[in-house]
C-alpha cells in the first residue's frame, strides 16, 4: 500500500506542472509531504532496528539525515534562484533503493537490508556533494 501511495505521489506534481494547474502552495505542500513520507519509511526501519538492537541503526538514521540534506540543498538553492536539479540519488532513486532493500530483507535475503541501507547512505552523501558543487559553481 505504501508503495502505491508513493508512486501516485511522484506523479501528482508532474501532472500538475504539465496541465498548468501547479501552484507555489501545491509545490510546497508536495515537498513537505515527501519529507514526511521519507521519514515514515526510514523511521519505521529505524524503529524496527532499534527494537532488535541492530548495529545498522546508525546507518539508517544517517541515510535519513543525508536524504533530507539532498532535498534541503535543492530547496535552499531554488530560494536563491539557482537551479539545482540532478544528482545520483534524487527522491525516486532513494525510495527505490529503500523499498528494494526492505522488500528483499522481508524475503529473508541475507544482508539485503544492510547492503541496501549502506548503498543508500553512500548514494545520498554523493548526491549532497554533487548538489553542493552545483550551487558552488552557480555562485562563482
Amino acid at each position: 500500500m505504501t508503495i502505491l501511495f508513493i508512486l501516485s505521489d511522484m506523479f501528482d506534481g508532474t501532472m500538475a506542472r504539465l496541465s498548468g494547474t501547479g501552484s507555489k502552495w501545491g509545490a510546497l505542500l508536495d515537498s513537505t509531504l515527501d519529507r514526511i513520507t521519507d521519514a515514515a519509511v526510514l523511521g519505521s526501519v529505524a524503529y524496527f532496528l532499534a527494537q532488535q538492537n541492530d548495529r545498522l541503526l546508525p546507518v539508517v538514521l544517517a541515510s535519513l539525515l543525508a536524504g533530507n540534506l539532498v532535498s534541503y540543498i535543492k530547496a535552499r538553492a531554488e530560494s536563491l534562484d539557482i537551479v539545482c536539479n540532478g544528482g545520483f540519488a534524487e527522491r525516486t532513486e532513494r525510495m527505490v533503493i529503500s523499498f528494494a532493500a526492505i522488500g528483499l530483507a522481508g524475503l529473508s535475503l541475507p544482508y539485503s537490508l544492510a547492503i541496501g541501507m549502506w548503498f543508500l547512505l553512500l548514494a545520498c552523501i554523493y548526491t549532497v556533494g554533487e548538489r553542493l558543487l552545483i550551487v558552488y559553481k552557480a555562485t562563482r
